[in-house]
């Protein structure tokens, strides 16, 4: 009777660690059933994120309609088939005793809240103010960007620095685009989704508009260009080497020093960030998306007549500097062709999506810009020639 005893309870403890196990197996499987849909392919994913570092044109604003104010906000309801995860404690007991202590969910408690989610989710703007305040905030920093880079060019030009010249595989816009590189992987790589949390279209302008205006692919290659007429052809190699090292690494180096300041941030601030504080100035109301958008309408009306005026006066005296102001009239158009055709960023070739990792729609802006440059600077040698030829 003894034996007897002794194995009905090893029988008992096994069994009982046996449905532990598979509690446990059930919890794990739960949580992974539960867990956000993955890419078959992590390549693709990699990929894709690379070409969309950038931007992504207005693909952002009609996802991020989708997701209300930039949070996932979902019930308990459809959390599974969106694949949410769910977290289960380890700890949980499995004592009867212990699961009855737990306090029940009152079912108007889930409903109040429910209900106060759909209110906060129907404090949506109409889709042409967000529209409207990101092709503002395009066209001020495009603006913006330009006259930085026409800094930078004056700065480590022939006249202070001496670092670049037009002669010189070290071209004039060398320095803006190392400095817009190092800040695209602040802004447009590593602090883009904390920016959109104040604002999708600041977050947009300051990729698209201020740093798209402050690089130049056109710029570098009609550099280039000019000196393969001049039969500089070590220049020309030159350049383009070390302008794509130098781009190329100061991209790199901004993603990395940004991932620092990132984590050190986040790391003094630690418990308000776990105490769950919300962005209090975040644009995401009806009278905020009219101010903003009455502000940036009027600092643009004030750059734009500057810039004609400027223009005006700087054609009739023949001064170079009319380059500048047409760029500044100009460059907001530039910035808006750019921004609709970045949604092709990340889409790839084909229904397969064959090089998700080449930008197509930043390519392609970058390749008709290249193309109208070189069309001007050809009508330009050309009118040279017959003023010349006249006198």
């Amino acid at each position: 009777m003894d034996c007897e005893n002794k194995d009905s309870e090893l029988r008992t403890i096994g069994s009982s660690r046996t449905s532990s196990a598979a509690s446990s197996l059930r919890r794990r499987s739960l949580s992974l059933s539960f867990s956000l849909p993955k890419r078959l392919n992590d390549d693709d994913e990699e990929s894709e994120s690379v070409s969309e570092a950038g931007d992504i044109g207005d693909r952002e604003l009609q996802s991020n309609r989708y997701s209300g104010s930039g949070r996932l906000r979902l019930t308990g309801e459809n959390a599974p088939e969106h694949g949410v995860v769910v977290p289960i404690s380890e700890g949980w007991s499995h004592d009867p005793n212990a699961m009855s202590s737990v306090a029940p969910v009152s079912p108007s408690k889930l409903i109040l809240q429910t209900e106060h989610k759909k209110n906060e989710e129907k404090t949506e703007v109409p889709w042409v103010l967000e529209y409207a305040s990101c092709l503002l905030f395009q066209a001020v920093f495009g603006i913006l960007g330009v006259l930085l880079r026409y800094g930078l060019q004056i700065l480590f030009g022939p006249r202070i620095v001496g670092a670049t010249s037009d002669l010189s595989y070290m071209y004039l816009d060398l320095p803006s685009n190392m400095v817009g590189s190092f800040l695209m992987g602040w802004i447009g790589a590593v602090f883009k989704e904390d920016i959109s949390r104040f604002s999708t279209s600041l977050a947009i302008g300051l990729s698209t508009g201020f740093l798209g205006s402050l690089t130049t692919f056109s710029g570098w290659n009609q550099k280039m260009l000019d000196l393969s007429v001049e039969h500089q052809w070590v220049f020309v190699v030159l350049g383009y080497l070390i302008g794509l090292f130098l781009v190329a690494y100061s991209f790199i180096f901004g993603v990395e020093t940004a991932k620092g300041v990132r984590w050190l941030y986040r790391r003094a601030t630690m418990n308000s960030f776990n105490s769950g504080t919300d962005y209090h100035w975040r644009v995401d109301t009806y009278k905020r998306y009219v101010l903003v958008i009455l502000f940036l309408l009027c600092i643009l009306l004030v750059l734009w007549g500057m810039s004609i005026g400027l223009e005006v006066t700087e054609f009739s005296s023949g001064s170079t500097k009319a380059q500048l102001w047409l760029a500044c009239i100009v460059g907001p158009f530039g910035v808006w062709i750019r921004w609709f055709l970045a949604r092709l960023n990340g889409r790839g070739l084909g229904k397969s999506g064959l090089l998700k990792w080449v930008p197509f729609g930043t390519l392609i802006a970058n390749v008709l810009a290249a193309c109208v440059m070189a069309a001007l600077a050809t009508l330009k040698k050309a009118v040279k020639t017959q003023l010349n030829f006249m006198q």
